[in-house]
């Protein structure tokens, strides 16, 4: 155990911070370079879904490899193979030679090294700080993706407008390479020596913790219905704010005010252990469906925003402190594994949703869908609290 907040710490937080500007400009970079190529609302959806299908794909295998070698040396390698996919991008869209089919493809191949980054960053924190300190530290994490989530739309609105979109993946692509340097320089998250265990038998161990803990998969459960419906909001979303909030300028201040929101959150988090965390996580999900409501009731740019920002402050404390809870319960050797499972199964069906909304908006009109997405998003949220554990689970 290192000291509390040193050196591996603020390197881990610092390239993450990094990471994540450039994760906050994607959201409004790729889907109008989708449009800047031609396509429509479905296309857009469907970009998003092969990246977060391949990340799906990916993540079990990632969570095995993070609890059997160096967390550090996951993440490094993840970071390089996305600077390589979002740097191809970048020069595809510069050079005028972008398709839907090139765009998709290379999100892809960024979803997938996403799968192996993620369990491994969820193993390596509590390796560096005191148990007593994880929700801070995640809260101090999750700040820097709310910072991101604030400048990375309004940076990538105003690129996209300026100079298009694949500057603004150039600038994302960019960030993966200052992550990793930083990455390169701690001196935890080392290799944990040979490996006993055939790889199947690490994966069933994995799903064995999973599923003892009813906690963790009714979590599982809830998460899953939730972005199944949230897609709504990526597919539609930029096509409504294209055609009737005035184009990138605009999505990006809304997305801009989650992330205001999600840096508020983020410091209540630091400040603010809830006895029941899974309770306040419950809680934070009907409150993160706002937005939906008023996208499907018209509102303009400014209520909007704050409906995000609002919605921000719930799902960023919602997140650490589910994340906390989840590294203090589970057992550090095969953290990675159950934080692989816990990814798999709530984004299993972000892909369908994805791919989804946009059919359903063009087929019920976008006003109904988003009026859809929001009914359910409520619902499950609120069923999370039908289980006696998820209700008594202690911070």
């Amino acid at each position: 155990m290192t000291t509390r907040f040193g050196r591996d710490f603020r390197l881990l937080f610092a390239s993450q911070a990094v990471s994540l500007l450039g994760d906050g400009m994607i959201n409004v970079a790729l889907a109008f370079a989708v449009l800047e190529v031609g396509g429509e609302a479905s296309a857009v959806g469907l970009v998003f879904a092969l990246r977060t299908l391949a990340m799906v794909g990916s993540l079990l295998v990632g969570g095995v490899v993070a609890d059997r070698a160096s967390r550090r040396a996951v993440m490094i390698g993840a970071d390089v193979a996305r600077l390589g996919s979002q740097g191809a991008m970048a020069a595809l869209l510069i050079g005028g030679a972008a398709e839907v089919w090139s765009l998709a493809a290379l999100a892809a191949v960024t979803g997938a090294a996403s799968g192996f980054y993620v369990p491994a960053g969820t193993g390596l924190l509590p390796s560096l700080v005191d148990a007593e300190d994880l929700q801070r530290a995640n809260g101090l994490r999750l700040g820097a993706m709310a910072g991101g989530e604030i400048l990375g739309p309004l940076v990538a609105g105003g690129l996209v407008v300026a100079a298009g979109a694949g500057w603004a993946i150039a600038i994302d692509a960019a960030t993966f390479a200052v992550s990793a340097a930083l990455l390169a320089r701690m001196r935890g998250g080392a290799a944990r020596g040979a490996v006993a265990n055939p790889f199947l038998h690490d994966l069933r161990d994995g799903w064995r913790a999973v599923r003892a803990r009813t906690w963790i998969w009714a979590t599982i459960v809830s998460s899953s219905l939730a972005n199944l419906v949230w897609g709504a909001w990526t597919a539609l979303g930029p096509v409504i704010a294209d055609r009737e909030l005035g184009g990138a300028d605009a999505w990006g201040v809304v997305l801009a005010g989650m992330g205001v929101g999600g840096l508020a959150g983020a410091v209540l988090a630091i400040r603010t252990p809830p006895r029941r965390p899974l309770v306040v996580f419950a809680v934070s999900g009907t409150v993160f469906a706002t937005p939906l409501a008023l996208l499907a009731a018209g509102a303009g740019v400014g209520l909007l925003a704050a409906a995000a920002l609002v919605s921000g402050v719930a799902m960023m404390f919602g997140n650490a402190v589910w994340e906390s809870a989840l590294q203090r319960h589970v057992p550090s050797d095969s953290i990675s594994r159950v934080s692989a499972y816990e990814w798999f199964g709530s984004t299993g069906l972000k892909p369908v949703g994805l791919a989804l909304w946009g059919p359903v908006g063009v087929a019920i009109g976008f006003d109904a869908a988003l009026w859809l997405a929001f009914a359910l998003l409520v619902v499950s949220s609120g069923l999370l609290l039908v289980s006696r554990d998820v209700r008594e689970l202690d911070a």
